[in-house]
């Protein structure tokens, strides 16, 4: 194997991330409306249904792809390619059990289908052609497409996203168009089969191309699975984590119905659609160096690894400190044009909003080390999170409403994520005191509120230029100066006061 730069594939990974965000965007703007004005509101609701439903079943796979890049990590690294094929066989027979438990569960599922659609009008054969399109497209990846995790503990991401982007925006536009000429509900789903086997076949096709000498064998795994104890242990670990994070994203929605007015609930949700895209935008670019730290801890360098922290700490902080505060100083004017007045919500809620928006951000950079160094095995923190997120939203929702209700994952997150997580990090991973993390992040703290601080002042001086023109090219015109000078302003303080900083811009434009 020919090992490339970890940055380079870094930078590959956020290039093919964001430019596969913005066509997302646009694409979906162009055939939204035409899907729904072809094949009806109820038509696009019965596929989000579906979706979901499956979704549910295919919580039985959280965790084995993760558990398995976890293991490819270091043979990666050694250029072990016999033990790669094993890892890759395991996953194979991981899979293929997984996949038989998911469809067999989709089918007695089904039996409940007529009940569950029960007040549609549209036909229990659209129905159940939906449902068993969809289960079997997600049977691909099960079956044939499992090992593209290589690709994705080997940094190339951007393969499995260029490709996934490709084949997506030619479905969608064959959508389109064969709703606007026939609004065939049948060709719609014949599509999305047609796709996933496509993309499927594509990818594996691809690792083929990049791991010539891959040999995989199901039977083999099978075998294997005994000689690989750790990957048992991850499995169960990461199932516990992300179920845990699961469980409330499922609960917010309800706890919000439960102490707030369903006219509140829709305002909520029309700032968190905002913040949502938001958090996606940052995640795609950031997100794309995760494989690169588990190679880095591969590596064993400690401190290495702790100076690629402290960079990618200081990156993470200016870029979730300056998209969240550019949010947060745009965002009701932006919904008051967008949808008027009465539709913004008082500034404790925004601010609420804002600060989970953050919050969620930053907890990356932690994320990606621990992952990187294999500490799953603090179970009982997920639990604990998710009981203090409802007992808390419950609690204060009681008392406040929906800023109660909103105070429950905030604090939530600050305790867990942004308490306990570090703790376990810097004592378990890097060894280190935990009053570095601390001194690391009133460090990059300090000068992003310096920088809001003065932004708004120089605003209050720019505005007045831009007065009388028209209400959506004042806003536009407005967001951009402020995002200008914030980000310069704060660019240029994190230059000065962060050595972290400075290493990896002079690291980027060296790799430029």
């Amino acid at each position: 194997m020919r090992r490339e730069s970890r940055t380079k594939k870094s930078l590959l990974n956020a290039r093919m991330n964001m430019l596969c965000y913005f066509l997302t965007l646009v694409v979906a703007f162009f055939t939204r409306k035409t899907l729904l004005d072809y094949l009806g509101t109820e038509f696009i609701g019965l596929t989000g249904t579906l979706q979901s439903l499956l979704g549910f079943l295919n919580l039985a796979e959280l965790g084995v792809g993760s558990a398995i890049a976890y293991v490819l990590y270091k043979p990666l690294f050694d250029e072990d390619e016999t033990k790669i094929d094993g890892i890759i066989s395991v996953l194979g027979y991981l899979y293929r059990k997984i996949g038989s438990c998911i469809f067999i569960l989709g089918i007695l599922l089904s039996a409940f289908l007529p009940w569950i659609f029960a007040n549609t009008g549209i036909s229990l054969t659209v129905v159940y052609i939906g449902f068993y399109c969809f289960l079997i497209s997600s049977m691909f990846g099960y079956f044939i497409s499992y090992k593209i995790s290589i690709l994705s503990a080997d940094q190339r991401n951007y393969v499995i996203t260029g490709f996934f982007q490709l084949v997506n925006t030619v479905k969608v536009i064959l959508q389109m168009a064969l709703a606007y000429y026939t609004r065939s509900f049948y060709l719609f789903f014949a599509l999305e089969l047609l796709s996933g086997f496509i993309l499927s076949m594509l990818l594996n096709h691809k690792v083929y191309q990049y791991y010539p000498w891959l040999k995989t064998d199901v039977r083999t795994g099978k075998e294997l699975y005994k000689d690989y104890p750790e990957i048992g242990k991850y499995i169960k670990q990461l199932f516990t984590h992300k179920v845990g994070s699961f469980v409330q994203m499922q609960m917010l929605p309800i706890l919000i119905y439960a102490f707030a007015s369903l006219p509140t609930v829709a305002l909520y949700a029309n700032y968190t659609l905002v913040t949502q895209r938001i958090q996606g935008l940052l995640g795609g670019i950031l997100d794309s160096t995760n494989a690169g730290v588990g190679s880095l801890i591969s590596e064993g360098d400690q401190q290495k690894i702790w100076s690629v922290y402290k960079q990618l700490f200081a990156l993470r902080m200016f870029a979730a400190g300056v998209l969240t505060l550019c949010v947060s100083y745009l965002i009701s004017s932006f919904i008051s044009l967008w949808l008027g007045q009465e539709y913004i919500l008082p500034d404790i809620i925004v601010y609420l909003i804002i600060l989970q928006l953050f919050l969620q951000m930053l907890r990356g950079v932690t994320e990606q080390f621990l992952f990187g160094y294999g500490l799953f095995y603090d179970v009982w923190a997920p639990l604990v999170e998710s009981a203090l997120f409802i007992i808390l939203s419950i609690v204060f929702g009681s008392i406040y409403g929906l800023p109660g209700v909103l105070a429950g994952p905030v604090g939530a997150t600050l305790i867990i994520i942004h308490g306990w997580k570090p703790y376990f990090l810097f004592t378990k991973g890097f060894k280190l005191p935990i009053t570095n993390y601390v001194k690391l992040l009133l460090a990059h703290l300090f000068p992003l509120f310096i920088g809001y601080i003065g932004s708004i002042k120089m605003m209050e001086y720019l505005i007045p230029l831009i007065h009388g023109l028209h209400k959506w090219l004042h806003w536009i015109i407005q967001a951009a100066i402020f995002t200008v000078v914030f980000a310069c302003f704060t660019f240029t303080l994190y230059y000065i006061a962060s050595s972290a900083f400075r290493t990896f811009v002079h690291r980027f434009l060296k790799r430029k």
